[in-house]
Order: C-alpha cells, then structure tokens, then sequence
C-alpha cells in the first residue's frame, strides 16, 4: 500500500517553500524536491513542528539530469508514497541578450523550466490520474509575452503555460485538476539568479510585488477549485490584459528596455 503525497519541485526556497507550507496546512503529506538538501531538511523540520501528522520527505535531486524523472520515481517508492498532485515549481531564468549570455546555462534554463516539467508530469501522471489529483505548473506573467532580455526564459514559461491548458482540457473528465500559476514578481533568490532589479525602469513593477505566501495560497486555492490559470494580484492581471492589448512594435521596445541589464 502507498500513502498519497504531494510533490513539490524547488521547495528550499521562495514560492516553493512557501507551497509545502500551505500544502502542509490543508492536511497534505509532503515529498520536497530540490538540490540544496540541507534547506529542504530545515523546511521539514518547521513543517514537522507546526503540526504535520508526517513529517515532509525530503529528496535532494537534480533535476536537470536525464535520469532525474525515474530517481524521483524509485525514491518515492521506497518510502512508500505516490504521487497524489505535482508541483512543477522548480526553474529559473538569466537576464541579458541571448547572444551574450553563456548558450549552456540558456540551454539548462529549458532543461529545467520546460523538459524536466515535462517528464515529471508525464511520469506521475498514472499515479495522480488513479488518486483524481492534481497538478500545478509556476510559470509567470511572463507566459503571455515575449520577453527581450530575458528571451529563453519568457519562452520556456509560455511553453508551460500551453501545455498547462492543453492538459487541463486532456485531464478534467479524468478527475484531475490542471492548473498554472502565473505570478508577477516576488521578492525570492529567482532575481538574484537572473541578475534582475527593481531599480531604474523596471521600479515600476514594484507595485505588483507580492509575499511568496500569498502567491502560494493563490495558487493552492485556484487549484483546488479547478482554475486553469492563475494571476494573482490586480496589478499583474491588468499587465497581462494591458500586454496582450498591446502593439507588439510598442510593447517589445519597452521590454527590451526595462530588461536591460546595467
């Protein structure tokens, strides 16, 4: 017999951590997934003490490894659980021209943001359809966009949230939920990866800031009640609308020049 869980990629820090926290307070028992095992051992440990009937099972995974999909399969079967929703929160972009940026790092952002998602969703996929769970895809306002200075990693967000929707449709006479997460900027270690700020034009984004816990809570909640996608905040719901509105011819220029790194 196996104990249905909920697994969450990139949990030591920021919106992941912040998702274990809340899976973990409606009663979800947990699998963490990330490469800095000593930060999922330390979120563990919190989630344990705040009154967690089990405590979370931390794996310590690269997931940009090809193997990745199928160690994460037999480590949840040794401990005895499955999956009973995913979420797919693991990723990370670099901000700079395409041409200046260093190709194999560009080439790990789609390894992660867009393969490793992709085979985590379609290996657990039996497991989550037999126990009519759910899956949650983080991908970003930027899914809506194209985005100049941050290229690959706008793309690979907007493949996820294609692929979000595509499944959604796929799944819901199944019993399963699909759902993608687009939040705007929160303040996590995501910017200091990408080499991204809030100053000079990019400043006014600093309105649409949200805590990774209401992010998380967005997230978990639009889940639960069979939303597609998800944008939290007022501010980054009209950005999307305002976006799409938009020129391309105007709306390029003024992205390329908001994310052009000083």
């Amino acid at each position: 017999m196996t104990r249905p869980v909920a697994v969450i990629t990139g949990a030591s820090d920021g919106i992941g951590a912040a998702l274990a926290r809340i899976f973990a307070a409606n009663g979800h028992e947990l699998a963490l997934v990330a490469r800095r095992g000593e930060r999922l051992e330390a979120l563990a440990d919190e989630i344990a003490a705040n009154g967690a009937v089990v405590r979370p099972l931390p794996i310590e995974l690269d997931l940009t490894t090809e193997s990745a999909a199928e160690s994460l399969a037999e480590r949840l079967a040794e401990a005895g659980v499955a999956p009973r929703f995913l979420v797919n929160n693991a990723g990370f972009g670099l901000m700079g021209r395409a041409i200046e940026l260093d190709a194999a790092e560009q080439l790990a952002i789609v390894d992660l943001n867009t393969r490793a998602l992709t085979a985590l969703t379609l290996r657990f996929l039996p497991s989550i359809v037999a126990a009519k769970g759910g899956v949650l895809n983080v991908a970003s306002v930027a899914a809506f966009m194209p985005g100049p200075g941050f290229a690959v990693y706008y793309a690979t967000k907007a493949y996820v949230r294609s692929l979000s929707e595509a499944l959604s449709q796929e799944l819901k006479p199944l019993g399963v939920k699909v759902a993608c997460l687009c939040p705007g900027p929160v303040q996590t270690g995501f910017q200091a990866r990408a080499g991204f700020d809030f100053s000079g034009v990019m400043g006014a984004m600093k309105p649409a800031m949200l805590p990774a816990a209401e992010v998380a809570r967005q997230g978990y909640e639009g889940l639960m009640a069979g939303k597609r996608v998800i944008v939290p905040g007022l501010v980054n719901r009209m950005f999307v609308w305002g976006s799409a509105a938009a020129p391309r011819a105007l709306l390029l220029p003024l992205l390329a020049t908001a994310q052009k790194r000083r």
